[in-house]
């Protein structure tokens, strides 16, 4: 039941070449930054995420896009990043844009076991009718576009199916944890935490504060244990290094 393992280099020590990732965070919020780093030291390419969006140049998951290590991404918005916007558009990142809200209830739905479901967002634009570009070609016409999807009514309202997510591997955040994997998160870092790591079939969660089990009040967790697969505990240093993408002060 202990699933500490001894640092993020072992943590993800065994995610190959291809494999799909699911990751937490929200802009720089609550991003797994050092299993990140870790990932990027391991050196493994081609990857296939599914995330919020792609971090910021040079932070988050924009350390792995400006090295060329993702093939293909699943988000909400492309953001700040002038690199993953500049790749997508020369045809060199393949991107599949979500609905916010779609894409948080895809991951949810792929944890729970729930193979598929009707949302009515996005019914009568291309995210259900088809032709989202999802890459471009070099000379900017479109490569490969997104296919129509079914749509059903009920009750006098059209909705669209939706398919649920899952991937190899998750990489998420937490405020604290316990040796069972058990994590609580803290704020706004919550946010795509937990449905990515219900998501993946091997989960590992960095956590800034590490407790023995029983030291977590039940009714506090809010990811249990069986959905985290691997606990890395992050230092002092790297548990209060947290980033801010955009810094607003008064005059």
């Amino acid at each position: 039941m202990d699933k500490v393992c001894p640092g993020a280099a072992e943590a993800v020590a065994d995610i190959p070449d291809g494999a799909s990732l699911a990751v937490g965070g929200f802009g720089l919020s609550g991003i797994p930054a050092v299993l990140i780093r870790a990932l990027y030291d391991q050196g493994a390419t081609g990857l296939r995420v599914v995330s919020n969006n792609c971090g910021v140049d040079g932070q988050g998951l924009g350390v792995l896009l400006g090295a060329g290590r993702i093939a293909r991404v699943t988000g909400s918005y492309v953001g700040e990043n002038r690199e993953f916007a500049r790749q997508y558009l020369s045809g060199e990142l393949e991107v599949e844009l979500v609905p916010q809200g779609t894409l948080a209830e895809r991951l949810r739905a792929g944890g729970a076991g729930i193979p598929a479901f009707y949302t009515p967002a996005g019914v009568g634009t291309q995210v259900a009718n088809g032709g989202l570009p999802w890459r471009y070609a070099p000379d900017g016409s479109v490569a490969l576009s997104s296919p129509a999807k079914e749509i059903r009514t009920f009750q006098d309202r059209r909705y669209v199916l939706e398919h649920g997510i899952t991937t190899d591997f998750a990489l998420v955040r937490a405020w604290r944890g316990d040796r069972h994997g058990n994590l609580v998160f803290r704020k706004a870092a919550a946010n795509f935490n937990p449905l990515a790591a219900m998501a993946g079939r091997i989960t590992v969660a960095e956590v800034e504060e590490l407790v023995e089990p029983g030291e977590l009040d039940p009714d506090e967790v809010q990811l249990p244990g069986i959905y985290v697969q691997r606990v890395v505990e992050l230092t002092a240093g790297q548990a209060d290094f947290k980033q801010i993408e955009k810094r607003t002060v008064r005059a």
